[in-house]
């Protein structure tokens, strides 16, 4: 069974189609980053993962179950971090995980409390006196102590600086991963997260415009590195020049067809985005 399974979703504010036919597979093991850029459809699709939002047509699973009927029972196995914080700001932590503990039914007390010895966060505090960071370290401790098959994050380490980014992304691989969860995940820091991903959807005016493994991007793109600005047999989707030459993304192209001009190496996703998105 398909943790999450999206096919041709549709949602309209109005005029505005936030969602044109999304497509969306994410299986238990996979570590799926959906990228786009701002009012691509990227929140609607999550919202609609998590229940918040009544799709106008389309079949969309969660963990088998129908988010909009049933989304107080598969809260119990999804977890969800946003890009604000939404944790009780007058509430102290100590108070907060007690709460927690009382209301869901998978929640570990103990857990939370170890994940957070790691931390400089006190259980007497409050949280409106935690900083962004900690807030963030809070939120993940909750969930790393919830046994939740698929975790939803949505821009998780906005605002935070790098150390506090690294840190939460190595508990995601080392504290929650493994082969019976799954994670979906936005971000704009996509170089950060690119080396977790094992699937990549790229989505723009509410549309999956590349959905692949990132094996499978790492066989069909390439970047090639040269000094010349054109004359080859195929068109690069994209092209930029740099202090040291030109660079060039393909799509399909034997790479040693390419070899003969320079460089060959794969792209990263933030210049893969750029070049699909161009292409689109």
């Amino acid at each position: 069974m398909s943790v999450i399974s999206a096919e041709n979703l549709h949602k309209a504010y109005g005029d505005v189609r936030a969602l044109d036919g999304f497509e969306l597979s994410v299986e238990p093991g996979q570590i799926v980053g959906l990228i786009g850029p701002n009012g691509s459809g990227k929140t609607t699709a999550l919202n609609a993962i998590l229940g918040l939002v009544s799709l106008d047509r389309g079949d969309l699973t969660v963990m088998g179950r129908n988010p909009g009927r049933e989304r107080a029972s598969l809260m119990t196995e999804v977890a969800y971090i946003a890009d604000t914080g939404i944790l009780p700001r007058w509430m102290k932590v100590r108070d907060l995980l007690r709460y927690v503990s009382r209301v869901h039914p998978a929640f570990d007390l103990s857990a939370a409390k170890s994940h957070l010895a790691r931390t400089d966060i006190l259980l007497d505090k409050p949280v409106s006196v935690l900083s962004k960071g900690m807030h963030v370290q809070l939120h993940l401790a909750i969930v790393l102590a919830i046994d939740a098959p698929l975790l939803v994050l949505d821009e998780p380490t906005l605002g935070l600086d790098i150390i506090y980014r690294q840190q939460f992304y190595d508990a995601l691989l080392n504290d929650y991963m493994d082969e019976r969860r799954s994670i979906l995940v936005t971000t704009h820091e996509v170089r950060e997260i690119e080396h977790i991903l094992t699937d990549v959807v790229f989505i723009h005016h509410g549309r999956s415009v590349l959905n692949l493994s990132t094996s499978a991007i790492a066989e069909r793109f390439m970047k090639l590195t040269c000094n010349s600005r054109d004359g080859f047999a195929e068109a690069p989707l994209y092209s930029k020049q740099t202090l040291s030459g030109y660079e060039h993304v393909f799509r399909d192209v034997e790479r040693s067809k390419l070899a003969e001009y320079g460089a060959v190496s794969t792209p990263h996703l933030a210049e893969l985005f750029v070049a699909v998105m161009g292409d689109e």
